[in-house]
């Protein structure tokens, strides 16, 4: 798989293929300012990473992303779920999705650098959710949705 050559097409096709998590067992590492966790993926085809990172400090700052792995151990992030401590471009501290791009990737950019505004979500919890179910993985049941925010304007 050469990752230069990637269209959008090829891109959801990673992310929505079927998976399963090989490690649902990782345990949480601390490490400077946050805690990570690092799960094991596999499809038929490709090996995958599945990340969680929570601020110690600020529930707001995590993230958690989906990577594929190349056999010589390279990876593409596919795409990635954060929370609002943050701005991202027109985004103000709102929880946004990242999503790997053929023009991205063709620009010499960061691949996933375009995010759009999500309100699916507002805890790693939820995100963790909400990436397992858009990118078809399974094997994993440490998460749950988020409930949504009734009083939110």
């Amino acid at each position: 798989m050469n990752f230069d050559n990637l269209s959008d097409d090829d891109l959801d096709n990673l992310r929505t293929m079927a998976k399963r998590v090989t490690n649902p067992g990782s345990r949480w590492s601390e490490k400077p300012g946050h805690s990570q966790r690092n799960l094991k993926v596999a499809s038929d085809r490709y090996q995958f990473e599945l990340y969680q990172r929570q601020n110690l400090n600020d529930e707001t700052d995590f993230s958690c992303g989906l990577r594929v792995i190349k056999p010589d151990g390279t990876s593409l992030t596919l795409c990635r779920y954060n929370g609002s401590s943050h701005a991202h471009g027109e985004i103000e501290y709102r929880c946004h999705i990242h999503k790997a791009t053929a023009e991205e990737i063709s620009a010499g950019r960061k691949p996933e650098g375009h995010a759009d505004e999500t309100d699916r979500y507002s805890t790693l919890s939820g995100a963790t959710y909400c990436i397992m179910l858009d990118c078809t993985i399974t094997g994993f049941k440490d998460f749950e949705p988020d409930q949504p925010n009734l009083f939110q304007a």
